[in-house]
């Protein structure tokens, strides 16, 4: 489902999103991935910089604007997703996106969070997840695992933690998907596809602070794990996943269960098919659920993607309707209507 792409696209590349301000995360942050494959993409989408805004509000990942060669606005704790609906609903021809850490959209902003999901605000919103705060040097976030020892938790975490995929799902995002910093090029397809969408994208990034809590998805990206720990969501094809592509997922009455396919109780055929299409939130919330539980793979990729209408859609047909009704608005009799007092 495409979004409103003027059809005059433009020919720009990655270079043309580039800034002229120097990159200040620490070297080797997954930051620069993310950062990287958005600029490999937009070039895709053929709009001009000036039709695309960033948002975002604090944290490491919040400097993504001052990154982008385009227009952007650095905000204020846990708002990013707030303002940014402002920004949509003022210029509806914008293509809007969010930069936005587990701190700033999980805690402090997640009421606002929620309520662009359920809305179906037409925003792009990349969620960098590293389980940790960063840019305030290493306390606990919301994503933090149980029993995390932090700065701010020095005997343990003792919260549960937002599992940001199910949290979008249960707000009724229209696009919910995954992806991680140390997968570049499938990490550009999600992107790209969360930037067709007409409607509220949300994308979590697995993304690594090497100061703070380096390796916290090691077992998702390094070489010698990674075939075992991660399931690769595709529309339309059953859900194998391992080293030797020899294990897959199977449901169990209402339960996912990890199979084996070389023991000859279960085969490719028996594996449970994913639709990413589903209007039941059934199965994507159970895929959602798998990686809460360590002996599920962690999938990545799209999870769900519904189309309805959305709010700035539904809001400029209201304004019409009501127009067709009772004519244009007058400031000045709305002002002075009902009871006024002239003070003297």
């Amino acid at each position: 489902m495409a979004n409103n792409i003027d059809s005059n696209e433009v020919k720009l590349t990655a270079k043309d999103f580039v800034t002229d301000q120097d990159v200040r995360w620490c070297p080797g942050c997954g930051d620069y991935s993310v950062l990287a494959q958005t600029q490999r993409v937009l070039p895709d989408l053929g709009l001009p910089k000036e039709k695309i805004v960033w948002i975002s509000g604090i944290g490491c990942s919040s400097r993504f604007p001052y990154y982008m060669n385009t227009y952007g606005f650095h905000t204020i704790h846990g708002r990013a997703a707030a303002i940014a609906t402002g920004t949509k609903l003022a210029n509806p021809e914008l293509s809007v996106w969010v930069a936005t850490g587990d701190g700033d959209l999980l805690s402090i902003g997640g009421n606002h969070f929620i309520h662009t999901c359920r809305k179906n605000i037409d925003l792009k919103i990349l969620l960098f997840n590293n389980r940790i705060y960063g840019l305030t040097k290493g306390q606990y976030s919301p994503t933090s695992e149980k029993g995390k020892v932090t700065k701010s938790s020095p005997y343990g975490s003792i919260d549960f933690p937002f599992n940001p995929v199910t949290l979008a799902l249960g707000a009724e995002a229209s696009f919910v998907a995954r992806a991680l910093d140390r997968d570049p090029k499938h990490l550009q397809y999600v992107i790209k596809r969360a930037a067709e969408h007409k409607g509220t994208a949300f994308v979590e990034i697995y993304q690594n602070c090497v100061i703070f809590n380096d390796g916290a998805y090691s077992s998702l990206s390094e070489k010698d794990t990674r075939d075992d720990n991660v399931l690769y969501l595709e529309h339309g094809k059953p859900m194998i996943f391992g080293k030797n592509k020899d294990k897959g997922i199977i449901v169990d009455g209402t339960t996912p269960k990890v199979v084996s396919l070389t023991e000859g109780k279960y085969s490719v055929n028996d594996l449970l098919v994913h639709n990413e299409f589903d209007k039941s939130v059934v199965l994507a919330y159970l895929l959602g659920q798998m990686s809460n539980h360590a002996e599920f793979p962690t999938p990545v990729g799209i999870f769900r993607q519904i189309s309805k209408s959305t709010y700035h859609e539904d809001m400029e047909k209201q304004i019409q309707e009501v127009k067709a009704k009772r004519g244009e608005g007058d400031l000045e009799k709305l002002l002075f209507s009902g009871n006024t007092w002239e003070v003297k």
